[in-house]
């Protein structure tokens, strides 16, 4: 596997020891972005195509400077221009249909798509975003796409044989979306794969949607893959056949009571480890996440660790998010500081890149 993540070190990095910090996508909204979306869609408001997008615009901007602003390494907006995980990209790709809200949980309600016929490649589905973020920030911008196991697991399928055949035909897609955000400059993708840890069995199902979602991408783009929690012990150590350079794993939510579980065999790949809760209003304090990030390197030496929240961190209040995101800064940099002082005992050896 290629190493591609030192281009995230910035170049006035204070040690010589390196922790990427990231997001994993999803941030509070600005309240007046959903009152505009309100507006938006009333026919009877004066409020057109072009307010809604300077509104979006205004939300991304101002979310991408407060990741910024907390001293991430990189950054993305937030996702301000999307409304649900599933139903955004839906509406973007042929085939699909959407027949009104259903109650889930872990929402109130979300607008479950129908597959009624073949899945087709339209329009471009996140470039103009991607494209955007890029041009108010000076960090680099990962990019999270929802992967074509989620895609197809949350949605009724009405076209296909069977799941994995919907799945297999989404990750063509998902592959010919990726070509375009690499050609647009992207040099960081994440794949956000919730339904993984909630239906282990079919972690092959998934491996193969990432082989061909990573056919063709050059080996100086980032792939990561964030799972949700679940019992990981049901897809470890399978998951280190995916071709994927990073894997982000929700750790923090259950206390780490599974960190052992990617301790053997050996965890090969890098570690993107959620080191606060994203379920959980209270602020951890810079020493609390400091332990946690220590926790990762039991896993994996300081060169494969990349230090994140646990998952995205919409639900949670505005300002509470953003405290957790600079408390999580300052504890990679100080874990960094006293790796170059050689106060903490790295138990793991770097993993030669291409192995």
């Amino acid at each position: 596997m290629s190493n591609n993540r030192e281009q995230f070190r910035p170049e006035d990095h204070p040690n010589d020891h390196f922790l990427l910090t990231s997001v994993v996508g999803s941030y509070p909204k600005p309240k007046w972005v959903d009152r505009a979306r309100d507006l938006y869609e009333d026919e009877e408001a004066d409020f057109d195509e072009s307010a809604w997008q300077e509104a979006k615009d205004d939300a991304a901007r101002l979310i991408t400077e407060e990741h910024e602003r907390a001293g991430l390494d990189t950054v993305v907006d937030g996702e301000m221009r999307r409304n649900e995980m599933v139903e955004f990209f839906a509406h973007r790709i042929d085939g699909y249909e959407f027949n009104g809200p259903v109650k889930v949980w872990g929402h109130n309600t979300f607008d479950k798509p129908s597959v009624v016929s073949e899945v087709e490649y339209d329009e471009s589905w996140l470039v103009d975003e991607y494209e955007f973020t890029a041009s108010v920030s000076d960090k680099p911008v990962k990019v999270p796409i929802t992967g074509p196991y989620t895609l197809a697991n949350w949605s009724f399928n009405e076209a296909y044989d069977d799941e994995e055949e919907l799945a297999y035909a989404l990750a063509d897609l998902v592959n010919t979306e990726i070509e375009k955000l690499v050609d647009a400059g992207a040099r960081y993708i994440q794949i956000d794969e919730p339904a993984l840890a909630t239906t282990p069995d079919d972690h092959a199902i998934v491996g193969e949607c990432l082989e061909r979602i990573a056919d063709g991408v050059p080996d100086e783009v980032r792939v990561g893959l964030h799972v949700c929690y679940g019992d990981y012990s049901r897809i470890y150590p399978e998951i280190l056949s995916f071709p994927v350079d990073e894997f982000d794993l929700e750790l923090a939510n259950g206390d780490y009571d599974q960190l052992d579980v990617f301790k053997e065999p050996e965890f090969t790949a890098d570690l993107a480890l959620g080191v606060v809760d994203a379920h959980d209003a209270t602020v951890e304090s810079v020493e609390e996440i400091k332990e946690n990030v220590k926790k990762g390197l039991e896993v994996v030496p300081p060169e494969q660790l990349t230090v994140s929240p646990d998952c995205g961190v919409k639900l949670l209040p505005r300002e509470v998010a953003y405290q957790k995101m600079e408390n999580l800064v300052t504890a990679a940099r100080e874990v960094e500081t006293e790796l170059d002082a050689g106060k903490i005992d790295v138990e793991r050896e770097a993993v030669p890149a291409d192995d």
